[in-house]
């Protein structure tokens, strides 16, 4: 057979294939740019972007657990400013859509963020609402439906990129927040982002991570979010982006299957820096060995 068609489209951004970085795990490509040819991901998916500098939380701030690590690091980056000039001049050398997280406090600390990106070269824009909404006693954005919602349509009220909401499985139902994304105008949704976990030294008697809870990622939470994007898969119209501990091909095809049109891999990459290539040839290779001819009908295919 000819080769397999890997490409799929979001939200009317075209991909050359449907594996990305997920936030927070990849920087901007830099450091990853010795192990991974860009040019051959999907997508980057940029580390958080504020409107202004955070320094993030205190050390020590990640450690490891059984299989997966917790971070507290707090969305540390330099601020939209150095981005555009620094991290956005280094992506545009290479052929890979550029999708851009945007983090805040507020909503109008993410409005100015996706105000100063209107005019730049990015193709979408992925909406981080696990923050601490400070103005709802620190409750993410993404937790309460309503709050969702309306962060959601304020967005896309000024956004000139297609908008990913991102969204937290630390709700009871991903259903109700999903639908919330999707009426608020979210063009596409992503998910997992970590769960909220602890852990503690036994012999000191004190929190692991000074910020005591951190967010739980790695292989750990993979049937989590498999299940999760499952559901929300058939309460939404609008495509999702599935991740949360995918290792191999193998893991990416099972979110694949539930209802993910495209897939990020996170913490493995600090263990497997080849993973995002690794990923998206077994793909290929899944497809040749099955007789598929597209990997988008593989896309829900689950029975």
């Amino acid at each position: 057979m000819n080769r397999p068609d890997l490409s799929v489209n979001i939200a009317g951004v075209s991909f050359k294939n449907p594996v990305m970085t997920a936030s927070g795990t990849f920087g901007s490509g830099m450091e990853y740019g010795q192990f991974v040819d860009l040019n051959r991901l999907g997508a980057v998916v940029t580390k958080g972007v504020s409107s202004v500098p955070w320094p993030g939380n205190p050390t020590p701030r990640v450690t490891e657990v059984t299989s997966g690590m917790l971070n507290a690091i707090g969305l540390q980056n330099p601020g939209v400013e150095v981005f555009v000039e620094r991290d956005l001049a280094f992506l545009k050398q290479f052929d890979t859509r550029i999708i851009v997280n945007v983090c805040g406090r507020t909503e109008e600390e993410y409005l100015a963020v996706v105000e100063r990106l209107a005019d730049e070269p990015v193709d979408m824009l992925e909406i981080n609402v696990s923050c601490p909404n400070v103005k709802e006693g620190a409750i993410a954005f993404g937790q309460k439906p309503e709050a969702l919602y309306r962060i959601t349509r304020r967005i896309k009220d000024i956004a000139r990129q297609p908008v990913i909401m991102k969204l937290t499985p630390n709700v009871t139902d991903i259903a109700e927040t999903a639908r919330a994304a999707e009426a608020g105008g979210a063009d596409a949704l992503s998910m997992i982002n970590t769960l909220t976990g602890m852990k503690i030294d036994v012999e000191k008697r004190t929190f692991v991570l000074a910020n005591k809870t951190g967010g739980l990622s790695g292989p750990a939470i993979r049937p989590v979010a498999v299940r999760m994007v499952w559901q929300a898969s058939q309460a939404v119209s609008i495509p999702i982006i599935g991740m949360g501990g995918i290792a191999s091909a193998e893991d990416a095809l099972e979110f694949i299957l539930a209802g993910a049109s495209a897939v990020a891999a996170g913490a493995m990459n600090f263990v497997n820096p080849y993973l995002t290539e690794e990923i998206a040839d077994g793909i290929e290779a899944y497809l040749v060995r099955h007789g598929i001819g597209s990997v988008r009908d593989l896309i829900g295919a689950v029975r």
